[in-house]
């Protein structure tokens, strides 16, 4: 008897991509699944049939090689795909990241990519992802915060096994717990995923009603995070072990919180120093004076401005800035004054600065005297 088309047992079509792959198994195995179908011969076969083309087709490399050779691209191997045939049918299960995680698994964290697991059936959870946006205060300050995240735990019912109660998985006949069949192509012998098992390793006779032999079931969890005073934009923090559960018993994945600082109002930040522009009264700038400035942590500085004081000026407020993270280091907070032009003026405040302009002489305003004397310069030479 031939083999159907894998699109078809899918019911997708040859463009769809892996979300598409993905509901749309999910939905069929749900039907199909013995728990839901006992003693139905027909469901049970359809639903191996929906699990060997899901495993063939939501890895892009077994799928490009189905999509150019079809079936007898996994001819060749060990197991319930067929018996020894051609060089490129050895590699139908087999990946090249199945081959590094063979290689690096254990350096690499048991090939925590792609949350797999070797000889015992489990296999590690997914890592998480949470952005968390927080405000310069907050990030000035440290808050603690909490967080739901959605995802998986590990299924109470069979203990994350994902066996009913009172058995057990069992060792695969195919593979025998190796998670892998070997199949000898002349000089080469080629290594892929075992079919019956898909890598676990082990098969479950009776899965779990609840979790229906994943071992995890969805749930949302509250968690509480720490945020340490003087992070920065970008910053990623790990909780170990709090992403997703584990398949079968397998160790649960990671956590990360990454940060965005919302900009604020009053300051901008550059590291751990703060800069504020504070606007000034033209008489102030000219007979100077004090002004109170606000810090982030919410109390007001005096500062002293000089008499004749310019826009762009600055002022350094040592250890007002940000603290840096895990230190007692703390940043600056520097004061930028820019002088503001009076508007609305009433009739008496323009005759007053009228006489002072005409009582005012070139050493009151150097910097714009300098410049239009070299601006007469400028044009002299045009004319020579």
């Amino acid at each position: 008897m031939s083999k159907r088309d894998f699109y078809d047992v899918l019911g997708v079509s040859r463009s769809a991509n892996a979300d598409e792959l993905k509901k749309a198994y999910r939905s069929l195995a749900k039907k199909y699944h013995p728990d839901q179908n006992q003693g139905d011969k027909e469901a049970e076969q359809r639903f191996k049939e929906l699990n060997e083309a899901y495993d063939v087709l939501k890895d892009e490399q077994s799928r490009a090689a189905y999509d150019q050779f079809g079936h007898a691209a996994f001819d060749g191997g060990m197991g319930a795909r067929g018996g020894p045939g051609g060089m490129g049918g050895g590699f139908g299960g087999a990946s090249m990241s199945d081959i590094f995680d063979d290689l690096f698994g254990e350096f690499m964290g048991g090939g925590r990519g792609r949350g797999r697991g070797r000889g015992n059936g489990q296999m590690r959870g997914h890592d998480l992802r949470y952005n968390m946006e927080i405000t310069l205060e907050e990030a000035f300050e440290g808050k603690k915060a909490q967080v739901r995240v959605p995802g998986s735990v590990a299924c109470e019912a069979c203990n994350g096994s994902g066996a009913a109660p009172g058995s057990s998985p069992v060792t695969c006949p195919t593979c025998h717990g190796d998670g892998k069949v070997r199949a000898s192509q002349g000089f080469f012998t080629v290594e892929r995923t075992c079919p019956t098992c898909h890598g676990r390793g082990q098969t479950i006779d009776k899965p779990c009603t609840v979790c229906h032999g994943a071992g995890r079931v969805e749930k949302e969890r509250t968690l509480s995070v720490n945020i340490p005073a003087g992070v920065e934009d970008g910053t990623r923090i790990r909780l170990a072990g709090e992403g997703e559960a584990g398949m079968r018993g397998g160790p649960s994945g990671d956590l990360y919180i990454f940060l965005s600082v919302k900009p604020h109002r009053l300051f901008e930040r550059d590291g751990a120093d703060l800069f504020c522009r504070v606007p000034i009264s033209m008489v102030t700038a000219s007979l100077g004076g004090e002004i109170e400035v606000p810090t982030l942590g919410g109390k007001k500085v005096k500062v002293k401005v000089p008499e004749g004081a310019q826009t762009g000026r600055q002022f350094r407020l040592r250890a007002k800035g940000m603290p840096v993270v895990n230190s007692r280091e703390v940043g600056d907070l520097y004061i930028q004054i820019t002088i503001e032009t009076p508007v609305n003026l009433t009739k008496k405040q323009k005759d007053l600065l009228k006489q002072f302009e005409e009582a005012s002489s070139p050493g009151n305003s150097p910097e714009s005297t300098g410049f239009f004397a070299k601006v007469k310069e400028f044009w002299d030479g045009f004319q020579n």
